[in-house]
């Protein structure tokens, strides 16, 4: 029996093989406490691309909070509800990053 490639794990990581590259962009409070408006991702899913978000800057505990209450749209669609780590990425795409906004 042989070994899918691209199987992901529980945690939502992939194999290196299986990683695309692609920009996370911080909006509003997530943009303030981030430092910066975008950053690249090299990752399979959504939750490996927000795991290494976390472990680059874990010194931003203000940042890790305010992801914990952020909407997420992949490729412009929105993630919702959905498991972060059954939400694929793709090469050349995009994670934007909404927090809360006032009123909505």
């Amino acid at each position: 029996m042989g070994t899918d490639a691209t199987a992901v794990s529980p945690a939502g990581v992939a194999p290196a093989a299986a990683r695309v590259s692609g920009t996370i962009r911080y909006w509003a409070a997530a943009k303030a406490e981030a430092g910066i408006a975008e950053e690249p991702y090299l990752a399979a899913t959504l939750a490996e691309a927000l795991a290494a978000v976390h472990e680059r800057h874990a010194d931003r505990p203000r940042l890790l909070k305010v992801l914990g209450h952020c909407s997420f749209l992949v490729d412009g669609d929105p993630v919702g509800g959905r498991d972060r780590a059954q939400v694929a990425l793709t090469e050349g795409g995009s994670v934007e990053v909404l927090p809360p906004f006032a009123g909505g």
